[in-house]
């Protein structure tokens, strides 16, 4: 078990490799489909300081809003990654971001993406929303959230030994290609 906290720098994610499991402590920002695009499309200046050697986490959170005005996650759990294949790499590389955390993989652009800069592709365990949001110690701040609504504004968030996977690495490694290709294989000895 590696354990990470933010901020993370180039070299640290270079050590790491495909099956590498992770436990992340620190600040995490939430972003979406929404938040992915403005970020490609509108490059906002003040987003850069909050994302530079941070980790991304594709999650759509239920948020509690408590009496005295703070906040707290109720479930936590990845969404689906590849939506944001279009703006990952841009994202990665603009803001030098580190990591992403997500569910499913992505594609050879965000690949490619990683690679450039330093970076990772760090699998959530889908279907454990309310036990990784006990992993969420403390929202910190939430940006856009009127414009955006709550699942798809940008949660900055605390993290205490966040358990992750490393499926895409810094080296072209990808384990969703390597389970991919070995179905693959097994599909047709069985078939043929």
């Amino acid at each position: 078990m590696i354990r990470l906290t933010t901020p993370i720098t180039e070299d640290q994610i270079r050590q790491l490799k495909v099956g590498d499991e992770v436990l992340l402590n620190g600040r995490v920002v939430l972003s979406r489909d929404m938040g992915h695009k403005y970020m490609k499309e509108q490059k906002p200046e003040w987003l850069k300081p909050i994302l530079e050697n941070m980790v991304i986490y594709h999650c759509g959170p239920v948020v509690k809003k408590h009496e005295d005005g703070h906040y707290s996650f109720v479930a936590a759990g990845p969404t689906t990654s590849i939506r944001e294949e279009p703006y990952q790499a841009d994202v990665i590389e603009t803001y030098k971001v580190r990591g992403v955390i997500g569910k499913g993989g992505m594609g050879k652009k965000t690949s490619e993406g990683l690679q450039k800069t330093g970076a990772v592709y760090l699998h959530a365990t889908g279907g454990a929303g309310s036990l990784l949001a006990e992993r969420c110690k403390r929202v910190v701040d939430v940006k856009m959230l009127e414009e955006f609504g709550s699942p798809e504004a940008f949660w900055i968030i605390e993290v205490e030994d966040f358990p992750l996977v490393v499926t895409m690495d810094s080296h072209g490694g990808s384990l969703h290609e390597i389970v991919l290709a070995e179905s693959q294989a097994r599909a047709k000895a069985l078939m043929g």
